[in-house]
């Protein structure tokens, strides 16, 4: 497995205690860090990180640099381009999973963005505990430990944390946010993780129904070629949609099942919205003639003989 690893409290906390425990299973463990060249000095930090991962036994260890421009604004272009690299990183050294050190302030927090943004069961589940992503299982281990554990586990092993600038400016939505979820206390935390794992358990549930739905719901007559990300040459082709199919579906079932079309067209998740969503929805259940309906990553979805065709 390889540990992503930003030399933060909790991530260095994690890349510890995964050490701790796959040396005694008999399991490679590795450390991957990313570089994301937003700071000055970023690349001097990121070497000094993978000496110290070495000496510790990390094997491989392998530093990312990446390049950090997208839609969505930067928190979600680094959030892309760190995924993209870990994901290649996952491929390259055939690591069964990488393991995230999102904690359950993480969490909170989360869950608190998707309230202030209007975000629907998907949102309010916050961060899932296992995620594949393009074939590579993240795991996040240590949601349900504090912020303040992970810290108190890095001094008493003397480790020299890096705290991220970042983390406290304001410029970045989830920077604005930390500090009312430490006024709220650590009882409110827990309630928010809380609530994220239960939110979380019947959406899973529901993404489950409408997986099957959407298999059943797809139609060769409007397909676009897609490699479950940005449409390239010669990739496999994505079936439409039947209008027909979709209209008999529950609406919870069928606004997930053109949530995942539109990602499975390459549609990018970090810019998809309720909003788009919603509009894709229309197309079926107030179907008036209206024209195509725009996605993020000029993708264009039009409903022409029963079927959502898209095409860019």
């Amino acid at each position: 497995m390889l540990v992503a690893c930003s030399g933060g409290a909790d991530s260095l906390a994690l890349a510890v205690a995964a050490r701790f425990v796959t040396r005694r299973a008999g399991v490679r463990c590795g450390l991957v860090t990313v570089d994301h060249g937003l700071q000055a000095g970023s690349g001097e930090r990121a070497a000094r990180l993978a000496e110290w991962a070495r000496e510790r036994g990390f094997a491989p260890v392998d530093v990312r640099a990446v390049r950090v421009d997208g839609a969505g604004g930067p928190e979600a272009a680094a959030r892309e381009a760190r995924y993209a690299a870990l994901e290649a990183a996952a491929r390259e050294h055939r690591a069964a999973m990488v393991l995230l050190g999102h904690t359950r302030d993480d969490q909170a927090e989360t869950v608190l963005l998707a309230l202030a943004r209007g975000s629907g069961p998907r949102g309010l589940a916050g961060m899932p505990e296992r995620r594949e992503r393009h074939g590579v299982l993240f795991v996040r281990p240590l949601l349900d430990v504090s912020r303040a554990e992970t810290r108190a586990a890095c001094e008493v092993d003397g480790l020299a944390v890096w705290d991220d600038p970042h983390n406290v400016d304001a410029a970045y939505a989830r920077s604005r946010i930390r500090p009312l979820v430490e006024a709220l206390g650590a009882g409110v935390v827990d309630n928010l993780a809380r609530t994220a794992r239960l939110v979380g358990a019947d959406s899973n549930y529901l993404d489950e129904l409408a997986a099957e739905a959407l298999e059943k719901a797809l139609d060769d007559g409007g397909g676009i070629a897609s490699d479950d990300g940005p449409i390239g040459s010669g990739a496999p082709r994505v079936p439409g949609l039947s209008v027909d199919a979709l209209v008999r579906l529950p609406g919870p079932i069928r606004t997930r099942v053109l949530h995942a079309w539109a990602l499975r067209l390459g549609a990018p998740g970090s810019a998809l919205s309720h909003r788009h969503v919603a509009a894709l929805d229309a197309l079926v259940v107030n179907w008036h003639g209206q024209g195509a309906v725009a996605l993020p990553d000029s993708l264009w979805v039009a409903r022409a003989d029963g079927v959502l065709r898209a095409e860019r």
